[in-house]
């Protein structure tokens, strides 16, 4: 199982990674997958900012946490997409739902729910004494 989890994990990683990325090369075409329209150099480089960011402390989370089988890692990318699947899920109940608006949700969910289980599966370690 733990084999499992981690090559889970470490494909996540490398899923958020080809995201962040992708924002910090081309902006603009990423932005479009996500519904997002760039109307100015600030929003440019907010989405090339924040949203590489969103996606590499995930994918550094991610990994790490999968190649050192600790769970205690993995907080950062569980608090981000915890919060971001929260957003969302409000998002619909204040606008209702949208074309597409399960497959965005079902991914945040996913990492979520594996991440969970690594972290009840691989603990925090103690500190030495």
């Amino acid at each position: 199982m733990h084999v499992i989890l981690s090559a889970i994990l470490l494909a996540l990683a490398i899923l958020d990674l080809v995201l962040g990325t992708s924002f910090l090369v081309d902006p603009a075409s990423a932005a479009s997958d996500f519904g997002l329209a760039i109307v100015s150099t600030h929003g440019e480089s907010t989405l090339r900012g924040d949203m590489t960011a969103f996606f590499y402390v995930t994918a550094f989370s991610l990994a790490w946490g999968a190649w050192k089988r600790r769970g205690d890692v993995m907080w950062p990318a569980l608090g981000l997409f915890g919060i971001a699947f929260t957003g969302r899920f409000i998002n619909v109940i204040a606008q209702g739902p949208y074309d597409g608006w399960m497959v965005p949700m079902a991914v945040e969910a996913f990492h979520c729910i594996v991440i969970i289980v690594a972290m009840r599966a691989w603990g925090v370690p103690k500190p030495d004494v």
